[in-house]
């Protein structure tokens, strides 16, 4: 056995599958596009086995960029969970075979309910196929698996087909990265759109020292105040003392670097960054100029110290 050989048989059977469901595509996925977009509801997908994993995770990409979307389980909608379906609710109903009967027990209810029905299956002929507004075709030629078993290539395709769902979506959406940010403030996108430099500054104990500060205070106010650089407080201008500088003076003054004042050592023209800029910019600000800490200004006045 060849493990590489096995891994690009995989790779290539499963492509092979993507490129034949891609030249299937035709209106009937434009079709179920628009009454998703147009509806007034929520797209709820439900599955069974692998494609009810699929579908948790088209139904996570729905919600996630601006289509209102949750995943029902079939056998817990058939023992009660079908009290959250409303009628204006699209539903979205994936079978490889289209004949899966949890699944099919849940059509009954969704016809009464006058629900739209999106089937994904692989057998336009199957019972799902037949008994759903739209059908959207997954089949591929043969699954990856050498016993043609194991789902592989079946639920690649599913998963394709509902990522590309996904992006026409969010393209007739207008949704842009604004907007997933707002649904994700704890990824780093989220993070740099919605968040100002307020939000994440450093604003205890602010290590200022004034231009005749001596070197050794120098050194116990950045000590203390543990953010690697001193600020430095001067009359019409303000100052930066990073470990660096530090370093810089030990090496040009050698003994007499302990008479050496603040204003002898800082940069007074520091990068700073205004309060209430967002964090994306003044991030972008550090990798311009390749530092990793911004005096935070407000009213002319240092308030917070923002680090990479």
């Amino acid at each position: 056995m060849n493990i590489l050989e096995t891994a690009r048989d995989v790779i290539m059977a499963e492509i092979a599958g993507l490129q034949q469901m891609e030249q299937r595509l035709d209106n009937e996925f434009v079709r179920a596009v628009d009454a998703i977009l147009s509806t007034d509801g929520r797209t709820i997908i439900c599955g069974m086995g692998k494609s009810g994993i699929i579908g948790r995770k088209i139904a996570a990409s729905f919600a996630s960029t601006g289509t209102p979307s949750f995943f029902m389980h079939p056998g817990e909608a058939f023992h009660g969970d079908l009290g959250m379906v409303k009628s204006e609710d699209v539903v979205i109903a994936i079978s490889n075979s289209g004949e899966t009967e949890e699944v099919l027990k849940l059509l009954p209810f969704f016809r009464d309910n006058k629900n739209l029905i999106v089937s994904i299956t692989g057998n336009k002929n199957s019972t799902l196929a037949k008994n759903s507004h739209y059908h959207l075709d997954i089949s591929v030629p043969k699954e990856a698996c050498p016993y043609q078993l194991a789902p592989t290539s079946s639920t690649t395709a599913t998963l394709v087909m509902g990522d590309a769902l996904t992006v026409a979506l969010m393209e007739l959406r207008d949704f842009q990265p604004e907007n997933f940010a707002r649904f994700h403030p704890g990824g780093s996108l989220g993070k740099r759109l919605l968040s100002k430099v307020e939000d994440e500054m450093k604003t205890d104990i602010l290590p200022f020292v004034n231009s005749q500060t001596l070197f050794k205070e120098i050194v116990q106010s950045m000590t203390h105040g543990k953010l690697g650089l001193a600020i430095v407080k001067a009359e019409d201008k303000i100052g930066i003392i990073t470990d660096g500088d530090l370093r810089r003076a030990m090496d040009r003054y050698g003994k007499d670097v302990f008479d050496i004042s603040a204003g002898y050592i800082a940069s007074f023209s520091p990068v700073t960054i205004e309060y209430g800029t967002q964090i994306g910019i003044a991030l972008e600000k550090m990798e311009v100029h390749n530092i990793s800490s911004l005096l935070v200004i407000k009213d002319k006045c240092v308030v917070g110290v923002l680090k990479k």
